[in-house]
């Protein structure tokens, strides 16, 4: 018994430890909260795009909102009037961690930024990733990127609509229970110069969580000069495959195709059963037999009523006094079910019942044979393809020359960040490094308030308990009588029922302060009075831009498809600014 006073006593004394550093929990969470600081890393390589949205001025400098209207619909659902705000997410932000919203349901919605320059498919691969956290979840809509294509004439990105060319479109998109997560190329027809768009398989693996925890999620697509394709969710390999077997339509014809002009022989048998033209009907074949006879083996239960009816007039009716005899004809009150057949088996004239007659066999009809004039299902005969093509590199895709939401969603606030696209898989994992996967971790210490010494000291408050409970099981295995001691002191003593309620009350009511109703710390969701951004007004400096851009780029086009060797490729690589090209310079978030 002493023993485990004493133990108790120490028990209590570390309760009273952590009461007492409970009085200094906002100290905690500042200086908790400060070690995890974000700050805007420095791309580690070229990249034709790097966007983290912390810079809000330069974000309404190199970005421009949509003022296009939709064709062919209502003029008041035809404006691209969706809003767009720069903002901390709603959940587990951190200061300076900002993200580009959509603030708007039910409109339609567009922006855009151009590439720091053109990405040809050339002999380097194509990585774009980029997070999205829809932070009310989803019900209709997509969140899904497009990487807009070098067309002179659709540089005005202004007029960014849903017609506008693209090259790829690469993300979630969700309606019901529809989860699905695009990766469509548009795919150039060397004969005729036609455009169709090729879809990719679906992902092996289940999507539905993207959309509803309400969590940052990487969307990642690495598309190699082999025509290999990857796409992971979280560093995670959700699909791959080519894009000469994994799409639908496939990107090459079929060599041969069914004549359309062909048609069917008149004498051409395809029947491949007929029936037996000597087969005669047996003489004890009725078919005038019925399916159902009487069974003349039943009789009528004991207690039927045969003079009793199942409907008997209401004794208690009376004819209404407005009734008219002319008008409404002759007065008969309504019938009730008879109180007499209530316990009987049954009133009214019995009916035997009916079985199957077994003489009953049906029409009669001949047996089927083989078809010896049988040829075979026809088919139309095989003729070449006449728009037959063999692209055996599909990855050399139209060049990209800029980048831009296109979206339409029935959910609010879907959050994006950090957007990325380069050629260079080491510059892509060492971004993910740097922000995402740090991103991830002060998302860890946040949904632990900030507190992971609070939950490491409530791990050993428990463990306490349990380490002797195991302790004195092994020491006193054979001596159960501490169990029948302790239940004698306490009956002795009722004043220990309050003990045994605090000890094992109490770290439950500490867990759930601490981790859901500890004072909010400073790092929490700002007061949304934050304004929705509106259309870039300086658009002639981006416009000259986008033009210069442009006309620099057909020279390099034509140099590029050139066989280039992987020296002068490399060079070029090394000449290359930090963020790429003169476009608007982007920083990423990161975690110190």
């Amino acid at each position: 018994m002493a023993r485990l006073v004493t133990n108790l006593t120490i028990y209590l004394c570390l309760l009273y430890s952590i009461i007492s550093a409970n009085e200094n929990d906002d100290n905690v969470d500042q200086n908790v909260a400060s070690k995890v600081v974000y700050k805007t890393p420095e791309i580690s390589g070229f990249a034709y795009l790097v966007e983290t949205f912390d810079d809000e001025e330069k974000f309404k400098k190199s970005w421009i909102i949509s003022e296009a209207k939709k064709n062919s619909i209502d003029e008041d659902i035809a404006k691209y009037d969706g809003i767009w705000s720069i903002e901390e997410p709603k959940k587990h932000a951190q200061e300076g961690d900002l993200g580009l919203a959509l603030k708007s349901k039910a409109r339609h919605a567009a922006i855009s930024t151009i590439l720091s320059k053109p990405f040809y498919f050339n002999d380097r691969p194509l990585i774009v990733q980029y997070e999205v956290n829809f932070q009310d979840g989803q019900e209709c809509g997509g969140a899904y990127l497009k990487l807009l294509t070098l067309d002179p004439e659709h540089q005005d990105l202004k007029k960014f609509h849903d017609k506008t060319p693209y090259t790829i479109m690469f993300g979630p998109d969700k309606c019901g229970n529809d989860h699905k997560l695009h990766f469509i190329f548009r795919h150039k027809n060397p004969l005729n110069g036609s455009i169709e768009e090729k879809h990719c398989k679906k992902p092996r693996e289940r999507l539905e969580d993207f959309f509803k925890d309400k969590q940052f999620h990487l969307y990642t697509l690495i598309i190699q000069p082999d025509s290999s394709f990857e796409i992971k969710v979280d560093n995670k390999i959700v699909n791959s495959g080519s894009l000469l077997d994994d799409f639908t339509p496939p990107v090459n014809p079929p060599l041969e195709i069914e004549d359309p002009t062909d048609v069917q022989p008149e004498d051409w048998d395809d029947r491949e059963k007929i029936p037996n033209l000597f087969a005669v009907k047996p003489d004890d074949w009725d078919e005038d037999a019925p399916a159902q006879i009487v069974d003349e083996d039943d009789i009528m239960p004991e207690g039927w009523l045969e003079d009793e009816q199942l409907m008997i007039p209401n004794p208690d009716a009376i004819k209404p006094e407005d009734w008219d005899v002319e008008m409404d004809g002759e007065w008969e009150p309504p019938e009730i079910p008879n109180p007499k057949c209530v316990d009987a088996p049954g009133c009214g004239p019995y009916k035997q019942k009916m079985k199957k007659n077994p003489r009953y066999k049906g029409k009669w009809s001949p047996p089927l044979i083989n078809n010896p004039n049988y040829k075979g299902k026809w088919k139309p005969r095989l003729i070449h393809n006449p728009n037959y093509f063999n692209d055996e590199n599909p990855f050399q895709m139209m060049p990209i020359c800029a980048v831009g939401f296109e979206l339409w969603s029935m959910s609010t606030d879907i959050l994006f960040d950090n957007i990325l696209i380069t050629d260079s898989e080491e510059v892509a994992k060492k971004w993910t490094d740097d922000t995402f996967k740090v991103t991830l971790w002060g998302r860890i210490l946040k949904a632990t308030n900030y507190k992971p010494g609070w939950w490491a000291l409530y791990f050993i408050y428990c463990a306490i308990p349990v380490t002797f409970y195991i302790w004195y099981l092994l020491k006193r295995v054979r001596e159960w009588s501490i169990w029948r001691q302790i239940g004698i002191f306490t009956a002795e003593h009722p004043w220990m029922w309050g003990i045994y309620i605090i000890a094992l009350g109490f770290p439950i009511l500490l867990i759930m302060y601490c981790c859901c109703f500890a004072s909010q710390d400073k790092y929490d969701l700002k007061d949304e009075d934050k304004q929705p951004l509106e259309a870039n007004e300086q658009t002639v400096p981006k416009q000259e831009k986008t033009e210069n851009l442009l006309s620099s780029t057909k020279t390099e086009e034509n140099t590029e498809k050139v066989n280039e060797n992987e020296e002068i490729l490399e060079s070029e690589e090394n000449d290359k600014p930090a963020i790429g090209g003169d476009g608007p310079r982007r920083r990423k978030p990161n975690k110190e």
